[in-house]
C-alpha cells in the first residue's frame, strides 16, 4: 500500500491541506493504517468526532476528499447496550452517541427503505446523506459553520452532506466493497482503539 506523500512520519503534516489541517491525531491514526495495512486493501474512513470531520481515503491510502459531518448528539464512545433494538422515541439524550472504534462497513438500506452505510449494524449506526426533514434542526447550516461546535444533532449516526457521500462513500457499484471506518474517540486516546474486534 503506498504511503501518502509527506506522512512518512507521524509528527509531519502531510503535503495535502486538507491534512496538514488535520489534527496530529488524524494524522497518527493515517500513518498507522497505511504503514500496518490494516485496512487490508480496502477504502478506508477516518472521523474525527472532536472536529467532527471526515476523511475519505481510497484502497491505496490516497485522500479523496474531507467533509464536515453531523454526529450523535452526546459525548461519549460506546453505545449503550441494546440500542440498536429500540424505537428512537426510547432513545434519551444523553445516549445518543455516536461509537468510536474500528468498524467494517456494509452497504445496505434502512427502515424506511434508504440507501446507508452500516458502520455498526447492530447498534443502527450508519453513515447517509444528511436529512433535511426537520427544518428546525438546521443540519445543513451545522454543516456550513467553521466550527464544529453545532455539528452534534443526530441520535448516533454519522450524517454526511448528499454530494460528498454520493462521491466518496457510496458512488457506485463498487462500493459495495467493504470500507473500514476509523471513529477516533473523543473521551480517550486512539492509540489503542483500533485492533480488529474493538
Amino acid at each position: 500500500m503506498a504511503m501518502l506523500p509527506g506522512l512518512a512520519g507521524a509528527a509531519g503534516p502531510g503535503t495535502d491541506p486538507a491534512l496538514a489541517t488535520a489534527s496530529p491525531e488524524v494524522r497518527r491514526t493515517v500513518v498507522r493504517i497505511i504503514a500496518s495495512q490494516d485496512s487490508a486493501g480496502a477504502p478506508f474512513h477516518v472521523i474525527d468526532k472532536k472536529q467532527a470531520r471526515l476523511f475519505a481515503f481510497d484502497a491505496d491510502g490516497r485522500l479523496l476528499g474531507t467533509s464536515a459531518v453531523l454526529l450523535g448528539a452526546a459525548i461519549g464512545d460506546h453505545s449503550v447496550p441494546g440500542i440498536g433494538n429500540r424505537p428512537l422515541g426510547q432513545i434519551r439524550p444523553e445516549e445518543r452517541t455516536t461509537p468510536a472504534g474500528r468498524f467494517v462497513s456494509e452497504q445496505g438500506t434502512n427502515l424506511k427503505g434508504e440507501d446507508v452505510t452500516w458502520v455498526d449494524y447492530d447498534n443502527a449506526v450508519s453513515m447517509h446523506r444528511v436529512r433535511t426533514g426537520k427544518p428546525a434542526e438546521r443540519r445543513l447550516e451545522r454543516l456550513a459553520t467553521p466550527t464544529p461546535a453545532d455539528n452534534r444533532i443526530s441520535y448516533g449516526c454519522i450524517n454526511v452532506p448528499a454530494a460528498f457521500y454520493d462521491r466518496h462513500i457510496r458512488p457506485g457499484p463498487q462500493s459495495l466493497k467493504p470500507a473500514v471506518v476509523y471513529v477516533l474517540p473523543e473521551t480517550g486516546s486512539a492509540t489503542n482503539a483500533f485492533a480488529p474486534g474493538n
